[in-house]
């Protein structure tokens, strides 16, 4: 039986060697590429087509949430587990909403990792112990159901300009990442302003840390 092939993203060296410790004392598992961004995980996941990917959910260049969708779209096999510091009733949904099919607190890796991890393989799902809670109180209707509010509005593109603006790059360089012209990234910031009631990239940057786009 071949080994499950495991991707991990996440753009701390620590946490990387930390996972990829508990993944190497199961000899069924394979880690097959380590990655420190998102747009890195899509790429090593569109090449490699691994049966697990671990994605941080704030990763520079392209978030967990942004990446899952776009190696989901690529490959449908590859399932996604997220790594999060955060326990918000928004960004679990979020997560779910992505189509994730695991959510571990960073807090929890070293005792839920390798549940979650042969969850995903089985066809379940695993949610760590207090974000399980919460999505048990909102399907019983014990807790109201969180919306996505103003993200809902950004298009993916939209959501991908906004985090390298808020990670501090110029519109010529973000033009250079995403392949486009210096005036639509120009028009997407316009756009973003617009949408998100933003008067400058400073209220941007707090929206994407508010939104776990980026770290703070």
């Amino acid at each position: 039986m071949c080994p499950a092939r495991i991707l991990v993203a996440d753009d701390h060296d620590v946490v990387r060697q930390g996972l990829r410790s508990l993944i190497q004392e199961q000899p069924q598992w394979k880690i097959i590429a380590e990655v420190k961004d998102g747009r890195g995980a899509v790429a090593k996941a569109s090449e490699l087509k691994p049966d697990i990917a671990i994605l941080d959910i704030s990763m520079p260049s392209l978030n967990g949430l942004d990446a899952t969708k776009q190696i989901l779209k690529l490959n449908t096999h590859t399932k996604i587990l997220i790594l999060s510091m955060h326990d918000s009733e928004q960004v679990i949904a979020n997560v779910l909403g992505a189509g994730a099919r695991g959510y571990i607190l960073k807090a929890d890796a070293g005792r839920d990792l390798v549940l979650g991890i042969q969850a995903l393989l089985a066809g379940q799902t695993f949610f760590t112990q207090k974000a399980a809670q919460i999505v048990l109180d909102g399907f019983t209707g014990k807790r109201p159901t969180p919306t996505d509010g103003e993200s809902s509005v950004l298009t993916a593109r939209e959501r991908e300009v906004l985090q390298l603006l808020a990670e501090g790059k110029i519109n010529k360089e973000v033009a250079a990442l995403l392949d486009l012209s210096t005036k639509t990234v120009a028009t997407h910031r316009t756009n973003l302003m617009r949408k998100l009631s933003c008067h400058c990239v400073s209220e941007l940057v707090r929206y994407a840390v508010r939104n776990h786009l980026v770290e703070a």
